[in-house]
């Protein structure tokens, strides 16, 4: 399978992002939104997430929530990047490297696809791990949005 290279993708996601997107009373909940609107092109969710965000969403927001989230993801209002074997086994690779961190197995894919398809942007609310790692393609992912004094 080829990878999905689309020249309007712009970031990946991680959960955390998505939920302040999603959830309105979330601290991060403006900044994401307004970053997500912008018209930089394609924002792709890596499938790890999904478990991540839907757990999320029925308990922070409503069982609703979650399945208008999945509803959403039906439809294709959300374009999703599946994990290969190769980024599984980059995955591993980066959790041995950040044991210290630690970098779990849902990061770690982050990062592993954001190699693959060449993706320099994170569209995270997580700095403490994404700012450390350091991918093979970038010196460092660009962390979006900025962080409130950033």
């Amino acid at each position: 399978m080829a990878p999905t290279r689309s020249p309007r993708l712009s970031a990946l996601a991680d959960a955390g992002a998505l939920y302040a997107l999603l959830d309105r009373s979330d601290a991060w909940h403006e900044r994401v939104r307004r970053w997500w609107e912008q018209p930089l092109g394609e924002i792709v969710l890596p499938a790890t997430i999904l478990p991540q965000i839907t757990s999320l969403l029925a308990r922070g927001v409503g069982p609703h929530a979650e399945e208008a989230f999945v509803r959403a993801l039906a439809a294709g209002e959300f374009a999703v990047e599946p994990l290969e074997m190769d980024d599984v086994a980059r995955a591993a690779e980066l959790m041995g490297t950040y044991a210290g961190l630690p970098l779990g197995f849902v990061d770690a894919s982050i990062v592993a696809l954001a190699e693959r398809l060449e993706v320099t942007s994170l569209l995270t609310t997580e700095r403490r791990r994404f700012s450390v790692v350091r991918p093979k393609h970038v010196e460092r992912l660009r962390l979006v949005p900025e962080p409130l004094g950033g």
